[in-house]
């Protein structure tokens, strides 16, 4: 209502306070902007976090409750070895798309089997951090590292090469 005036009228008061287009449109432009990079920070994130997970199956580190680590090529142990090697792998940026698609079929391989049986319910059965683990990797595996990544470094030296090629 307070946007309803004829051309050439000066804008009231009402006008600026109920005119929420100039700052929508500021979010946007932020959120367009920034997009590539918070995919990055996501990918970080949640490569640290995993990583965690494998070290401590793996090595021991942080100290788990029960002690001991799986026992050596047990699926557990195999497990961990795809956490390690995808998480470092995840967090360089590196391979990201294939990787986060290995991840994703990991921990819904892990929910089906480890915590589905459980419960029907994720929050009843541990399997919460599983089924969000699968999606965000599966988000990964389609939309990639980010412009924080070693893919990202490689596709724009891979690009330049292809366009000094052309131009000879």
């Amino acid at each position: 209502m307070g946007n309803q005036r004829r051309p050439g009228e000066p804008p009231t008061d009402a006008d600026h306070y109920f005119n929420w287009e100039p700052a929508f449109l500021k979010i946007q432009t932020l959120a367009a902007e920034w997009a590539p990079r918070l995919l990055s920070v996501l990918r970080i994130v949640a490569a640290l976090i995993f990583l965690e997970h494998g070290t401590q199956k793996l090595f021991g580190f942080p100290p788990r409750a029960s002690g001991m680590g799986p026992e050596t090529f047990s699926l557990l142990w195999f497990a961990a070895v795809i956490e390690v090697v995808g998480g470092v792998l995840l967090l360089l940026g590196l391979f990201t798309r294939p990787v986060a698609f290995v991840l994703a079929g990991e921990m819904a391989f892990a929910y089906f089997i480890g915590h589905a049986p459980r419960n029907l319910f994720p929050a009843l059965n541990g399997g919460d951090a599983a089924i969000l683990y699968c999606f965000v990797f599966l988000y990964m595996a389609a939309a990639g590292g980010g412009v924080w990544s070693l893919d990202h470094s490689r596709e724009r030296k891979s690009l330049a090469t292809e366009r000094g090629a052309i131009a000879s």
